[in-house]
């Protein structure tokens, strides 16, 4: 799924859900989705729960993960599918996807869309090296289809 596909609406469950408007996950809702990133097949809350008394210590309740995994299921970056009594979730979106998202966002946001204006914030007052610029001269070149030599 690229970027593109993050834009369009899809259904759930009878529900519609959008990434138009992106929203940035919280520090625990990026928690809860690393550990389904990391899983290898599609999880459910009980899982969840367990994983989080396990590893990190967090004894929740079943209503505080289901709130979390119904607002991932909000934000576009998860599904869930009835399996039975429990629901199974897995991601919508891959890591790098919800990466790239999050930093066009923050672009757009902060930074009117402009590439430059960010690198600009990023570097003002520093001395780029020799390296780092032909460095991003490649990566520019490369983007724009053009070879440097």
């Amino acid at each position: 799924m690229n970027v593109v596909n993050l834009l369009q609406t899809y259904v759930n469950e009878g529900r519609v859900y959008t990434m138009a408007n992106f929203q940035k996950l919280s520090e625990t809702e990026m928690e809860v989705m690393q550990i389904i990133w990391a899983s290898d097949h599609p999880i459910t809350s009980g899982e969840l729960l367990d994983i989080f008394a396990r590893n990190k210590g967090k004894k929740w309740k079943g209503q505080t993960i289901a709130t979390f995994l119904a607002r991932l299921v909000e934000k576009g970056v998860l599904t869930s599918v009835k399996q039975g009594r429990a629901n199974i979730y897995k991601p919508r979106v891959s890591p790098e996807e919800y990466r790239r998202q999050e930093a066009k966002s923050l672009l757009e946001t902060l930074y009117e869309g402009s590439v430059k204006n960010f690198l600009t914030a990023l570097y003002d007052g520093k001395e780029l090296t020799k390296d780092e610029i032909t460095e991003l001269k490649q990566w520019f070149a490369e983007k724009a289809g053009e070879k440097i030599e």
